[in-house]
């Protein structure tokens, strides 16, 4: 799907005050990319406000060092934001995505927009400014910026990179190509330090999350002779080990690295009940349309859903699903 981008500048041309969101349980993507826009509004004379249904995860917050992201609920109320003359949605195109934000996106008297590079999507009644070849939306923010003629700030840049680098696994995983190393490139030169964020992202652990490491690879179990491994988190695990839900970020990623795997997925208990689905996948394997099996979404090569139920009947049905896939 390519982007009409005539359309969308004469959108920005036509407004002055923006209202941007992206999904629950935020990551560097959708905080980056909604970060990396308001920075471009911001720069155009608009004025924009950054809402969320999540609060931003303590180990990422060094990305808002000026507090944009406000939360639903506590800094603002749905009432307040319904009026908003456009609504851009950055980094998901699922209802179930949207948490509490959904309630707004569905009143919303304004515009409404999706700036996306996911495959899987819901109906929003929005318009969509999608590239679903786009390693990730930040990327989609950086081409916007250019197409709007606005020079890339330090402030604009740090959260694009930020967003560019975690979505592509610190740029080896396949999406990756030689024109995500020139987007990097402008960004660096504009002056995002990518030594300061690897630092920021990579080398700041607590001891909570590498107990839970443990606990993690210690639960990892193989299939199909090796091609297919998974793994989970319990909420027992949290309390024996100190870590925090946003301790589970990328922990799928580590099952990869084991020789001979194809698919990996982990599921993480919710304190609200369920679990989370992570997948991941090095294959012909649609790790997409293994989440939308669960009403989720993604990704080809790595995607996310939810599942209720206890431990072992969830994990039996994410089993059955994936064999099924993997043939």
């Amino acid at each position: 799907m390519s982007i009409d981008w005539s359309r969308f500048k004469s959108i920005v041309q036509e407004h002055d005050e923006f209202l941007l969101t992206s999904h629950i349980r935020p990551d560097c993507d959708a905080l980056g990319s909604e970060l990396g826009m308001a920075g471009v509004l911001t720069a155009l004379g608009k004025r924009v406000r950054i809402v969320n249904a999540d609060a931003t995860p303590p180990n990422l917050a060094f990305i808002d060092p000026d507090g944009r992201l406000e939360l639903l609920g506590r800094d603002v109320s749905v009432e307040e934001l319904i009026d908003a003359p456009v609504m851009i949605v950055l980094d998901t195109s699922a209802w179930a995505q949207l948490g509490a934000m959904g309630e707004v996106l569905r009143g919303a008297r304004g515009l409404k927009l999706v700036m996306d590079h996911h495959v899987s999507e819901d109906d929003l009644g929005a318009e969509l400014f999608k590239n679903t070849k786009a390693e990730a939306t930040g990327r989609i923010v950086v081409d916007a910026a250019e197409e709007l003629g606005v020079a890339l700030s330090p402030e604009i840049a740090k959260p694009l990179l930020a967003a560019v680098a975690t979505d592509t696994g610190w740029f080896r995983f396949n999406s990756t190509t030689g024109y995500t190393m020139r987007v990097a490139g402008k960004l660096i030169d504009a002056g995002a330090g990518p030594a300061e964020l690897y630092k920021m992202l990579y080398e700041r652990e607590t001891i909570g999350r590498l107990r839970l490491v443990g606990h993690v690879l210690a639960a990892a179990r193989t299939e199909l002779d090796g091609r297919l491994i998974h793994t989970r988190i319990l909420l027992s695990d949290f309390d024996e080990s100190g870590a925090v839900p946003s301790d589970t970020e990328d922990l799928v990623n580590m099952l990869l690295s084991v020789a001979g795997t194809e698919v990996a997925f982990i599921l993480v208990a919710q304190a609200t009940g369920g679990f989370k689905i992570s997948f991941r996948s090095r294959c012909a394997t649609d790790c997409s349309k293994l989440a939308e099996t669960f009403g989720g979404g993604g990704h080809k090569a790595a995607s996310g859903a939810l599942i209720d139920g206890p431990l072992e009947p969830a994990q039996a049905k994410v089993l059955d699903a994936v064999r099924k896939a993997m043939g």
